[in-house]
Order: structure tokens, then C-alpha cells, then sequence
């Protein structure tokens, strides 16, 4: 498989996962109540970071590689696209975590509010994840 293929490969997990978070994770949580809400919101939030960051990073180290092997710019604005989930994440997504993580016990009420919130921005993400598949669609 070469370079450009598996960018595309990963840039679509990448989708699929923010996808599904969109779809079936964050559907389901506000189906909880309150206190269950958080207590699941917080590992799943966790595990869900990793992974996208890690899809996105891979994903635009082999759309580089591709670029410097085919000297064809679209690789490379397709790498920076995929990348810029990490300074959308850190910018609009983590401050809203830090306001979920720092809601004490008794202020589980105002959670449902802020992870609504919080799903609302993960869209941002499978937005990102879509227009990089189409860039390196476009590529290939």
C-alpha cells in the first residue's frame, strides 16, 4: 500500500471515529442520567482524544511522504488539513473538557449542558476528517 493510500485510509478512520461519536457515543450518553453522563463521558473522552490525534498524525506523516515522493502539492495541503484537528481539538474542544472535568459532584445538573456543548464541537472534527478524505481523494 503506498503512502498516499494509506493517508486516505487513515484520514477515513479518523472520520468514521468522529462519526461515531457524532452518531451513536454522544446520542447514547445523553440518554443517561446526570451522574452516569459524566461518569461515562470522562474515560470515553480520554481514549477518544488519543485516537484521533494519533489517526490524524500518522494520517499526515504518509500524506507528507507521498508529497516528497510526487512533489505534488495537494498531499501537503491534504497532511495540513488532517493536522488541523490538533489545534481545533486544543483550541475549541479542550477548554470545554477542562469546564466538564472541573464540575464538581454537586454541579452534575450543569454537565448535560456542557457535554451537549461538547458533542455539538466534535462536528468540527468529522468536518475536518471529510474535506482531508476529499483532499487526498483528489490526490490519488
Amino acid at each position: 500500500m503506498s503512502p498516499g493510500s494509506l493517508a486516505l485510509a487513515l484520514a477515513a478512520a479518523f472520520t468514521g471515529a468522529a462519526l461515531y461519536i457524532n452518531l451513536v457515543e454522544q446520542p447514547a450518553r445523553m440518554a443517561l442520567d446526570d451522574s452516569a453522563l459524566l461518569s461515562e463521558w470522562r474515560p470515553s473522552d480520554h481514549r477518544g482524544v488519543a485516537l484521533l490525534a494519533a489517526l490524524a498524525l500518522v494520517a499526515a506523516l504518509c500524506g507528507f511522504a507521498m508529497f516528497f515522493e510526487t512533489h505534488d502539492v495537494i498531499w501537503a495541503i491534504g497532511s495540513v488539513f488532517i493536522m488541523l484537528s490538533w489545534p481545533y481539538t486544543f483550541f475549541a474542544i479542550v477548554p470545554m473538557n477542562n469546564r466538564i472535568l472541573a464540575l464538581a459532584a454537586g454541579e452534575q445538573a450543569s454537565a448535560r449542558a456542557l457535554v451537549q456543548t461538547w458533542g455539538l464541537l466534535q462536528y468540527g472534527l468529522t468536518a475536518i476528517g471529510v474535506v482531508a478524505c476529499g483532499i487526498f481523494l483528489r490526490a490519488l
